[in-house]
């Protein structure tokens, strides 16, 4: 119950947008927790996954009330690393991040590229 809750406290402080009374599924799978955060329809806010010690770990996906992809990125006990993509009206921006700092970012107008996210 104590990872639990430590796991949903770093949530709500990671992720700005969670709201108070939000749905959450969290299901074991082997060393790790998956966790699904819900909009207020039913569509699926976030998904992703925690190590044992409750820190973000792996892939973490967010979506919009529409269900279309917004933010795709990596974590590795608990920083992010990797290439990070982020979607929003007419662009794609991809973050690269090393240590959850960020190396480079690139962005593109292009609704081809759009279309591959969602």
């Amino acid at each position: 119950m104590k990872k639990i809750f430590t796991i949903l406290l770093m949530l709500s402080v990671t992720f700005a947008f969670a709201q108070e009374q939000q749905k959450v599924d969290l299901k074991k799978d082997g060393d790790v927790t998956v966790a699904t955060y819900y909009h207020d329809n039913g569509a699926i806010e976030q998904q992703g996954t925690f190590n044992e010690a409750g820190e973000l770990h792996g892939i973490w996906t967010s979506f919009d009330a529409k269900g279309n992809k917004v933010t795709m990125g990596n974590y590795h006990s608990g920083k992010k690393v990797g290439k990070w993509l982020f979607w929003s009206d007419n662009s794609l921006r991809e973050v690269d991040y090393v240590d959850s700092k960020i190396t480079s970012v690139s962005e593109w107008k292009d609704k081809v590229l759009l279309a591959v996210g969602n």
